[in-house]
């Protein structure tokens, strides 16, 4: 490849990466919490007295009936969520009466009880994930777009190194150039990952933004009957009409023994109930069905009086390509497959694709860095700011939502979430745009260890007698948290030595 060709390509690649980069950082960093959603809510509720015995669908149809009873226009639209891997048994829709969505669950007398939205840690964390933070819809498309970009950084990045791969792949020269060990490493995480960063930029843009790229298709070849097409295999529910006549409904147990009539081996999970007590009424069930197929994820639709199959049972082995597709790269995306020790997995590599996004941007930084003159390009200057401020300030938010839980409840603190996680994040980009940058480098570092660190004193604190007894949620959180914490202690000594040893005429070097 001849120099001018490689340049353009390197152009397009740190144009992008500049570009796209603090938003990657934020959503891998909460993708990676995000891989353990159910562990985050049961440890966000773990003051709370434990769990009576396991529902039955018994107490499944009770709950469903007297929610029906409380707000019997909530008929027309109800879901029914069955206990199953963490999940406990909840009933919810939108209340046409009020316009908002309730959600109940059965109080210790037996009678359904309006629940105020648990987990909302866990909850903020995960749209945070695919949203960055943009509120409504514009996070999401803006997410869908980012992920474009990254795809196109993937492949400009794989173009630059493949010239020199046999060489540097597993290259970490040590020395006083620390930008070409910070580029080794960006290099050789960039590669070892590639898979895996391939999965999430195609899966990325096509569960943010596939609806956007089908329209075009949508009204200007199918004439608006594509998503009609095509909307049942990708998990779209089909419009049901009411035909208004009464008629006796089947009971949970009964569209349960049903469902899995139809579907031999199906682990039902959700119940989605349409106009429930109408002759027209219409039940899908979901769940799982374990075979050798990368996703489980199987659909049944029922009539909700009879019982009768309504359409044919979408399960793995009965996919269409386009539908296996779909639901390959969302397992892929999810890491809903290969069970805990994948997760873990997951986790490490999404902690290295931010390292990925958050080492770019330093690199580029560092390249334009003037090295036989004190005064300093600005705009490296700001880049290395908003690199700090936004990237561990991102970290350091999420950090003080976890104490927050732990020392105020889940519940008192819920309404707080969002607010807190803003302002941490504010305050920490603004530290580092007016404090002198390798004394705000060096600070920032030790604000977010030590808020990560608080989280296992949190829990010493609030929670003292269980980490005794050996919980061990707790204490796999609190470890998790004091590594996380020691890591960047590590990394704000690195900062100090190098603003006191590193080369004089640096954006990290004091005096600058």
């Amino acid at each position: 490849m001849n120099a001018k060709t490689l340049k353009t390509w390197l152009s397009v690649h740190s144009g992008i990466g500049i570009a796209a980069g603090l938003l990657l950082f934020i959503a891998f960093y909460a993708g990676a919490l995000t891989l353990f959603h159910h562990e985050i809510e049961a440890w966000s509720a773990a003051a709370e007295p434990p769990a009576g015995p396991p529902p039955t669908l018994a107490d499944a149809q009770r709950l469903l009936d007297g929610v029906l009873a409380q707000a019997p226009k909530m008929a027309a639209d109800i879901r029914l969520q069955l206990p199953h891997d963490g999940h406990g048994l909840r009933a919810y829709g939108q209340d046409p009466a009020t316009k908002t969505w309730r959600s109940f669950e059965l109080g210790a007398d037996g009678q359904p009880r309006e629940q105020r939205e648990r987990g909302e840690l866990g909850e903020f964390i995960y749209r945070l994930h695919y949203t960055v933070g943009i509120p409504g819809a514009w996070g999401t498309y803006t997410m869908g777009v980012v992920s474009l970009l990254y795809g196109l950084a993937l492949v400009s990045g794989l173009v630059i190194y493949l010239p020199v791969l046999a060489r540097d792949l597993f290259a970490l020269r040590w020395g006083r150039n620390l930008k070409r060990l910070w580029q080794d490493a960006h290099n050789a995480v960039g590669l070892l990952s590639l898979p895996f960063h391939i999965v999430f930029a195609w899966s990325g843009a096509v569960l943010c933004i596939g609806t956007l790229l089908l329209a075009p298709f949508q009204f200007l070849v199918f004439e608006g009957k594509l998503l009609a097409l095509i909307g049942p295999q990708a998990g779209f529910s089909r419009p049901v009409q009411a035909s208004g006549t009464p008629a006796s409904p089947l009971n949970v147990e009964q569209l349960v023994a049903a469902a899995t009539r139809a579907a031999p081996g199906l682990e039902v999970e959700r119940l989605h109930i349409r106009h429930h007590g109408d002759a027209a009424a219409q039940v899908e069930a979901d769940g799982v069905v374990h075979e050798r197929h990368l996703s489980g994820a199987t659909r049944v639709e029922l009539s909700g009086t009879t019982g009768a199959l309504l359409h044919p049972v979408q399960r793995p082995t009965s996919y269409g390509s386009g539908t296996a597709l779909l639901r390959g790269l969302q397992t892929l995306h999810y890491g809903d497959f290969g069970g805990l020790a994948l997760r873990w997995v997951y986790f490490v590599l999404a902690l290295a694709g931010a390292f990925l996004f958050y080492s770019g941007n330093l690199l580029w930084v560092e390249s334009r860095r003037k090295h036989q003159q004190a005064a300093q390009p600005r705009r490296a200057s700001v880049m290395a700011r908003l690199t700090l401020g936004v990237a561990l300030g991102c970290i350091a938010g999420i950090s003080a939502l976890f104490v927050g839980t732990r020392v105020l409840g889940p519940d008192r603190f819920a309404d707080a979430v969002q607010p807190v996680y803003f302002a941490v994040l504010a305050l920490c980009v603004l530290w580092a745009l007016v404090r002198p940058l390798p004394k705000a480098a060096f600070e920032l570092c030790v604000a977010a260890a030590a808020l990560t660190g608080c989280i296992a004193l949190a829990d010493a604190a609030m929670l003292g007698p269980r980490l005794l007894r050996g919980d061990l949620l707790l204490w796999t959180v609190d470890l998790t948290a004091l590594l996380g914490a020691a890591l960047l202690l590590l990394l704000a000594r690195a900062t100090r030595h190098r603003a006191r040893n590193g080369a004089p005429h640096s954006v990290w070097a004091l005096g600058v």
